[in-house]
Formats: C-alpha cells, sequence, structure tokens
C-alpha cells in the first residue's frame, strides 16, 4: 500500500529542450515527417473534412472514433509549438480547430459520427460507440493547445461540452448513470480541471471512476433499452473494459490492455487530488499484478488478438503477440503518476522501458510508418493480427502508412513531441532527475529557478553530465535515479567524488548549489542475458540481449535465416559497439554464437533423430536495438534466443 502520497509534479513540455541524442533525433523526425504525415493520411482518408459534417446518404461513412485522431494529433502539435515554434503549423491546427467549432452543435454537443451520420442515437451505446473517448482526446488536445499558443477557442469549445456531459451523466435525479466502455475521459478531465479550475470537471471524472462496474451494470441497462439481450454482448464479459465490478474491488490487470491503462491512469490523477487511500492501494495492487505477471520484456502489453489486451500470468506469446503500440503510450502514462503518488524509481524504470523498446518500436526509423502491434518474433506468413489468415505466399511483418483504427500514429506523435516532460518531476524540496538525455531544462525547486543542462550520449554511452545554473546559491536536494537494470554506479559533484547509497532507486545530493555545479553520474552498462521467469512457457531455454535500457534482437539481415535454430553458448562473450552508419548511430552487441541444425534433410516431415546428423556450426551474431527492427530488408526477427 501507497503509505503517503506525495505531491510531486511533472516537468512542463515546454520547459525542456531536447538538444541531441537518440531523443533529439526523434523528436526532429517527429516534427519533419510524423506530423505532417499523420495529417496527410487524415486529409486523404476524410477525417479532417468530416468535420464539415456534409456527409449523406451513399458516401463512405466517417468512424466512431475519428474525432479521438483529431484530438491527439493537435495535442502532437501543441507540444511540438511548445518547444519549436512554427507559424504555418500553428495556422494548419488552427484552421482544423474553426472546423471543429463549426460543428458543435447548440446544446454543446461535439461528434461527427453521431452528428451527421446518426444523430438519432447519441449516447444510446456508451459500451462501444466511443463518445466520451472522442472527447476525452479532444479535451487533452484543447488543454494542451491553449498552455502552448495561448489561443483558448478549442478549449471554450470542449468546455461548452464538457458542460453537456456533465447535465447528462450522474447520480443525481434525471441524469443517466453512465460511464465509457472505452476508458480516457476520466484522466482528460483532471487535465481539464487543472487548466480552468472548475471543480465539476474534477468531480465529474471521480464519478466516471467510481460508477464504473458498480450494480445494476449501465452497459445491461442501455442494452435493453435499445431492444437487445446483455447476453449478446460480442466481448463476452465486461472484464474486456473494465467495468464487470468497481474498481475498488478489481486486483489484476484485465482486459482490453489500452483501456485499462488509460483507466488506471485516470484512477491515479484521482488519488493525486484527493489522498483516496483504497483507491491508491488498487493502483498499487494491479500495477504490482501487471509488471510481475502480464508484462513483455519490452514494456509491451496485451499478448491477444482476441481482446487486443491481456489473457493470464505468465501468457506472453511472441509470434502473435499484440502488445499495441497505444498500451506501452498508456503504461507510460500511469507509471509517470504512479511516481508523483509514491518516489519510488521502479515506476520509471518501467517507463523506461516501454519508452525505449516497447513504444519507439512503433515508428519507422524514417518517421512515416506505424506499428499497430508490436511482436517479440517475426516469421513469414505470421501475423500478430490475423494468425489464422491462410497466407500461401511469403509476406513480412512490416509498418502500416495509416490504419482503419488509427489511434496509434497520433498518439505516438503526441508522446515524441512530449518527451520532455517525463525527464523530470520536482517537489518543495527536490529535483528529481528521471531520464538521461542532452538537454536544457528550467525548473522551479522550493521557489528556486533550476537550469540544468545534461549532456550525454545515453543510452549507447555510460556517462551523464549535468551543469546546475542559479541565480544565487540555493539549498535543495537532487535526486538522480539509479536505474533497476544498473548493479554499479559512480558519483561526483565539481570532480569530488560521492558516496551516496540509492534509496528507492535513487541517489540523493542535499547541498547549497552555486551556479556551474557540475554533477558527473557513470552508470556501468554492460551486456546482460535476461532470464525469463520460470513460468513463461514460451521462452523457456532462451536469454534475451538488453543493455541500458534497450533491448536487443536479431533480424535475419544480420544473422541469417532460420533464427530459431541460432543459439547462444552459454559462457560465448558478449561485446557492446557503437555504430556510426546505422540508423544515424546506435549501439550495437556481438558475439559468437552457434548455429544448430541438421547439415541436410531428407525424405520426411520427421525422422528418427538417430538418423539425423545435427551440426554445431560457430556463426556469428549481431544484435541491434529491438525499436529499431524492420527498418531494412524484411526478414525473421527474434528477442529470445536459445541457450546451449
Amino acid at each position: 500500500m501507497i503509505s503517503e502520497i506525495q505531491h510531486t509534479k511533472s516537468a512542463p513540455v515546454k520547459d525542456v529542450q531536447i538538444e541531441g541524442g537518440l531523443w533529439g533525433e526523434r523528436q526532429a523526425t517527429n516534427r519533419n515527417r510524423t506530423i505532417p504525415a499523420i495529417y496527410h493520411q487524415m486529409e486523404i482518408t476524410g477525417r479532417v473534412d468530416a468535420w464539415r459534417l456534409k456527409w449523406k446518404p451513399g458516401d463512405p461513412k466517417p468512424h466512431i472514433f475519428w474525432d479521438s485522431d483529431m484530438g491527439k494529433w493537435l495535442e502532437a502539435v501543441a507540444y511540438s509549438l511548445m518547444t519549436h515554434p512554427d507559424a504555418a503549423l500553428e495556422a494548419q491546427a488552427d484552421a482544423v480547430i474553426d472546423l471543429i467549432e463549426q460543428a458543435q452543435q447548440p446544446d454543446g454537443y461535439l461528434n461527427i459520427f453521431f452528428t451527421a451520420v446518426e444523430p438519432e442515437n447519441r449516447w444510446k451505446n456508451l459500451r462501444d460507440w466511443h463518445e466520451l473517448y472522442d472527447a476525452g482526446h479532444l479535451i487533452e488536445g484543447a488543454v494542451a493547445y491553449a498552455e502552448a499558443t495561448g489561443k483558448r477557442k478549442l478549449l471554450d469549445i470542449m468546455c461548452r461540452y464538457t458542460d453537456h456531459i456533465d447535465a447528462r451523466f450522474g447520480r443525481d435525479e434525471g441524469k443517466l448513470r453512465g460511464y465509457c466502455g472505452h476508458p480516457e475521459i476520466e484522466l482528460a478531465l483532471v487535465r481539464l480541471y487543472h487548466a480552468t479550475g472548475e471543480k465539476r470537471y474534477f468531480e465529474l471524472s471521480k464519478y466516471f471512476v467510481d460508477e464504473r462496474g458498480q450494480q445494476p451494470l449501465y452497459f445491461d441497462v442501455e442494452t435493453v433499452a435499445r431492444g437487445e439481450d446483455p447476453r449478446n454482448y460480442w466481448a463476452k464479459t465486461y472484464r474486456y473494459c473494465q467495468a464487470h465490478v468497481p474498481i475498488r474491488e478489481q486486483k489484476t490487470a484485465m482486459g482490453h490492455s489500452v483501456r485499462a491503462a488509460y483507466l488506471y491512469s485516470g484512477v491515479a490523477d484521482i488519488v493525486a487530488q484527493t489522498g483516496d487511500a483504497e483507491l491508491a492501494a488498487v493502483c498499487k495492487t494491479i500495477w504490482d499484478d501487471l509488471v510481475q505477471h502480464q508484462m513483455y520484456i519490452t514494456g509491451g502489453l496485451g499478448p491477444a488478438h482476441a481482446n487486443e489486451g491481456f489473457t493470464f500470468a505468465y501468457d506472453l506469446p511472441n509470434e502473435t503477440a499484440y502488445a499495441e503500440t497505444c498500451a506501452a503510450i498508456a503504461l507510460v502514462f500511469w507509471a509517470q503518476r504512479m511516481f508523483n503518488l509514491e518516489h519510488d524509481s521502479r515506476y520509471i524504470d518501467v517507463m523506461e522501458r516501454a519508452l525505449y523498446n516497447g513504444f519507439l518500436s512503433g515508428v519507422s526509423f524514417e518517421g512515416r510508418h506505424f506499428f499497430y502491434a508490436n511482436p517479440l518474433a517475426s516469421f513469414p506468413n505470421v501475423n500478430p493480427y490475423d494468425r489464422f489468415s491462410g497466407i500461401t505466399t511469403e509476406q513480412h511483418y512490416h509498418r502500416e502508412e495509416w490504419f482503419d483504427c488509427a489511434c496509434c500514429p497520433p498518439n505516438l506523435a503526441r508522446l515524441i513531441a512530449s518527451i520532455g516532460s517525463y525527464f523530470y518531476s520536482t517537489s518543495n524540496d527536490t529535483l528529481f532527475v528521471h531520464l538521461y538525455n542532452q538537454n536544457r531544462s528550467t525548473l522551479t525547486v522550493g521557489g528556486t529557478t533550476v537550469r540544468l543542462a545534461q549532456q550525454t550520449n545515453y543510452p549507447w554511452d555510460e556517462q551523464v553530465e549535468m551543469t546546475v545554473g542559479v541565480d544565487a546559491p540555493a539549498r535543495f536536494k537532487m535526486a538522480l535515479r539509479i536505474p533497476e537494470w544498473c548493479r554499479s554506479y559512480t558519483l561526483s559533484v565539481n570532480g569530488a567524488a560521492v558516496q551516496a547509497a540509492a534509496a528507492r532507486g535513487y541517489v540523493t545530493i542535499e547541498r547549497e548549489w552555486a551556479n556551474g555545479d557540475t554533477v558527473t553520474l557513470r552508470l556501468a552498462m554492460p551486456v546482460e542475458r535476461m532470464a525469463p521467469h520460470p513460468e513463461i512457457r514460451q521462452d523457456a531455454g532462451c536469454v534475451a540481449l538488453q543493455r541500458g535500457p534497450v533491448v536487443y534482437c536479431l533480424e535475419q539481415v544480420d544473422n541469417g535465416p532460420r533464427l530459431a535454430n541460432v543459439a547462444l553458448p552459454r559462457e560465448a562473450k558478449l561485446e557492446a559497439s557503437f555504430d556510426a552508419n546505422l540508423f544515424g548511430g546506435v549501439g550495437v552487441i556481438s558475439g559468437e554464437g552457434v548455429r544448430v541444425e541438421p547439415g541436410e534433410w531428407q525424405g520426411s516431415l520427421y525422422q528418427p533423430q538417430s538418423v539425423v546428423k545435427v551440426m554445431q556450426k560457430p556463426q556469428p551474431i549481431k544484435a541491434i536495438p529491438y525499436c529499431f527492427w524492420a527498418n531494412r530488408e524484411p526478414g525473421e526477427m527474434r528477442v529470445w534466443i536459445r541457450e546451449i
């Protein structure tokens, strides 16, 4: 149980300028290619023009969740503008906001599909039809855009819409006791409350959290009202949308993984505001279940396509892993919130794992193609979207320009654009340093303005140097995260060694800081062979390679075909090096492996082992960061490698 709720704030996006390194390169690609590519796709697929509400029978129908794609894109634009002003991009966003304003109905209602296509079905199916989910993403975009530009038009639009929602849903007489089948609005409403100071918005969020799963189940009530039988629910169980029982009775991560992590993020926001000890305990219990039983080594969540989510403990298949990009993003949101409740690096360790691996794999190196699912092994004809598709010609899993359900691309763009806000947190007397990458930031600690500059080539290099800037000497604590993967480190201030043990994953320096003080942190970063839990049946007898926060994989282009036959001797030496010519410069791992397979095979599909001559031949191996796989020649990929 979280013993005492901490009061900690994450760094604002605008106050952290990423200047280079891995995240600087990714942000530049995001600005120059990803955000424009997403807008282009929204134009050619009708997502922009749909706001004109000119749909007529016979035209292709807008989707019920197109609004959310635009909300996330506007949020990505806002974060990008905070650190890299761009008049043309801002004008493009303003034009979209004008369309959104014209689409809002006189009563405040705002939804493309249920205004232009099926107005008679407004609020008839909260379980499946995403109206509140759409509203949540538009709210988040509105809050971010107002902060970035000072323009309130979209914020005012969304306040009117939220007032409409607040008047319709709740426990007061005459209101519907509903909540969304796809959680998201819960965390968005808390953001809107902080942006406007309107307490009703927070209370509405709290209502949505507390009402979920209460008897009688609202999804049954509305289904009967539509003249349908609740027993015919396509997902079979409300565990799918975390609504089978009230949140205070839930103990495990379940159902659709994106919906789950968004909901848990919203619950953490409620805890931060209220100090609700019972809800805090729920957050921690579910967190522990997720990271101990249901998370991939990449930080991916959700092994199953059928429910786009969780199955049961230790069920973590590789080739058919779903591990949706949006789920890794939602995990990052939740992890940050958990740290702000309880100062423990274990939350940031998971956040970092997801950021460098299961999230970043979701976009191509060049920035215009995307993964929806992120498998941990890939073989021709094995598609995690459709395991039984009957494919007969060789096909390789690859990123797509766009998706019919396009939640992941703009979600990914908004997180990359806002990555600086995950680097630091501040409390009354402490500056927490969570992530390492070249950047300059301006933060406030106990009323003192602190300018901090990081110089490092992390995660490829072990050393991080930080320079402190203050207008006058000031006393405060600086807490530096020592990641769980790091088993030894050295720390110095102005060249003098500091002997300090880490507590809950952070080593804290308390002193009077002067302008120009330097902190040097070296995190030992050997190549590690990561072993799976013995209950993970799919990875038995295998190891995964990790260096620092980065998980590595083998690709066919470097190691030849039939990667399942490539093994790593237990005593084989592994070396890390920096390849300046690969993906703009990344760390790679090389070593001497073994290829184990018959010298030749003749005859039937199966033969007695006694007549098969198995050969073991030396096989040099080269592993690259998992996040950059599928950017070169198509072929096989594996994270988990046989060990002999």
